[in-house]
C-alpha cells in the first residue's frame, strides 16, 4: 500500500486462513524526495503526462518489488508460501463523479508480476466506479471481516492523507465514507514552513490557536455538506485549496492548528451526524500517532471510547496494507470486495485485475 500521504510503501505478509487471519511480518520502504515530487506533479495537468505516468508506473513496480524483497529477506520458505501480491498502486487522480468518472492508481502490475514471479492483483477501484460507485473507501469490507463485534457499535477511523470512517454495527449493514482531509494538508503546510515531512505529535500545531473564521471557511466547502456515499483526495484537498482560503496575514502555526482542528472535527461531525449510537472509536493510519489530534478527538467524543486498532490486534500503521492483502484474496477466490452501502455501487462486485505469475 502506498497512500495519499506519499510517504512510502507499506508491505505486510498476511496468512488469511479460513478461520483465522494473522499478520506475520511488516516492512516499510520510504519514497525519496524526487519520486514524491514527480508523483505530486502528476496530480495536476502538465506536459508529457502520459510518458511520465508510464515511466513512474515502471519505477513504482521496481520499488514495490524492492519492498517485497525487504519484507521476505530472501527466506526460501516465505518466498514459496506467497500465493499472491495485492498491490494498491499510487493514486494520482481520483474523480469518480457518480460512476461517470475515473480513478488512477499508478503501477505496472505486469512488470511487478515479472519481477517477483508471483501473481499480482491490482486496480481494485475501477470496477466499483464502473458499477456507479465511488471506488472508495474499500477498506470497510476488511474492517467488517476483522473488527466487527457482536456487543459493540464501532467506528474504525483511518487517518491517512484522507480520513475515512467505517461503521460496524452487528444489527445494520456496514457503511462508511471519506469524511475529509486527514494528514495531507497538515503535512504539506508543515513541509512548506518547517521543512519537515510532518508535524510530529502535533507539537507545532500546539503552539498555535484555532482561527474560527478560517475553520468556518474550510467547512463551507460542498464536500462537508454533501451526504455520503462520498470519497475525495488531492484532486480537491491540496495546497491550492488551502491557499484559496487564506488571507495571508495568518501566522503559520495558527493555520496548522486550524488544519488539525478541521481534521478532528470533520471526523467528529461525521460520527455524531451519521453514527450517534457509536460506543467505540478505533483509530488507525499515520494520524493515529498525532497525540494532539487524538486528544482533540477524545475531547470532542467524551461519551465514546477512543483507542487504537493495536488493541484489536492490528497496529495502526499496517491496517490498510493488510486490507489490500485481504482484498487480493477475495479477488483470487472470486469473492466480492466492495460494499455498495459504502461506495454507492449498483451491487457487489469482484474487484481487481489478476496478473498471473
Amino acid at each position: 500500500m502506498s497512500g495519499t500521504s506519499l510517504d512510502g510503501v507499506d508491505v505486510v505478509l498476511a496468512d488469511l486462513g479460513l478461520h483465522q487471519h494473522t499478520l506475520i511480518k511488516t516492512f516499510f520502504l520510504p519514497y525519496d524526495h524526487a519520486l514524491k515530487t514527480k508523483l505530486l506533479t502528476l496530480h495536476y495537468p502538465g506536459n508529457d503526462e502520459l510518458n511520465q505516468a508510464a515511466l513512474l508506473a515502471n519505477q513504482l513496480a521496481n520499488l514495490y518489488a524492492q519492498a517485497i524483497a525487504g519484507l521476505l529477506e530472501n527466506d526460501p520458505y516465505l518466498l514459496q508460501s506467497v500465493l499472491a501480491i495485492g498491490c494498491h498502486g499510487q493514486t494520482v487522480r481520483h474523480c469518480p463523479q457518480n460512476g461517470k468518472g475515473y480513478t488512477i492508481q499508478l503501477v505496472n502490475a505486469a512488470l511487478l508480476a515479472e519481477l517477483t514471479q508471483t501473481t499480482v492483483v491490482a486496480d481494485f477501484r475501477s470496477r466499483d466506479i464502473a458499477a456507479g460507485g465511488q471506488g472508495a473507501p474499500l477498506v470497510p469490507a476488511f474492517h467488517q471481516a476483522l473488527f466487527m463485534d457482536s456487543k459493540h457499535r464501532r467506528v474504525i477511523v483511518n487517518i491517512g492523507g484522507i480520513a475515512n470512517i467505517t461503521y460496524l454495527d452487528p444489527e445494520v449493514p456496514v457503511t462508511g465514507f471519506d469524511c475529509g482531509p486527514g494528514n495531507l494538508l497538515m503535512d504539506a503546510w508543515c513541509s512548506d514552513h518547517l521543512g519537515h515531512p510532518y508535524d510530529k505529535n502535533g507539537r507545532w500545531a500546539a503552539t498555535g490557536k484555532v482561527l474560527p473564521d478560517l475553520l468556518e471557511k474550510f467547512y463551507a466547502d460542498d464536500f462537508f455538506i454533501n451526504p455520503p456515499p462520498k470519497s475525495t483526495g488531492r484532486d480537491l484537498f491540496n495546497s491550492g485549496w488551502l491557499e484559496n482560503h487564506l488571507q495571508g496575514s495568518e501566522s503559520s502555526e495558527d493555520v496548522q492548528r486550524t488544519l488539525l482542528q478541521l481534521t478532528a472535527l470533520s471526523i467528529v461531525s461525521a460520527i455524531n451526524q451519521y453514527y450517534p449510537s457509536t460506543d467505540e472509536v478505533f483509530l488507525c493510519g499515520g494520524g493515529a500517532h498525532n497525540t494532539l489530534l487524538v486528544s482533540d478527538l477524545e475531547k470532542h467524543l467524551p461519551d465514546k471510547k477512543v483507542a487504537l486498532t493495536d488493541e484489536l490486534g492490528v497496529p495502526v500503521d499496517w491496517v490498510e496494507a493488510y486490507a489490500f492483502a485481504w482484498l487480493a484474496q477475495q479477488t483470487i477466490c472470486g469473492q466480492t470486495g466492495n460494499i455498495p452501502s459504502v461506495t454507492g455501487a449498483k451491487g457487489k462486485r469482484i474487484l481487481g485485475a489478476i496478473y498471473s505469475a
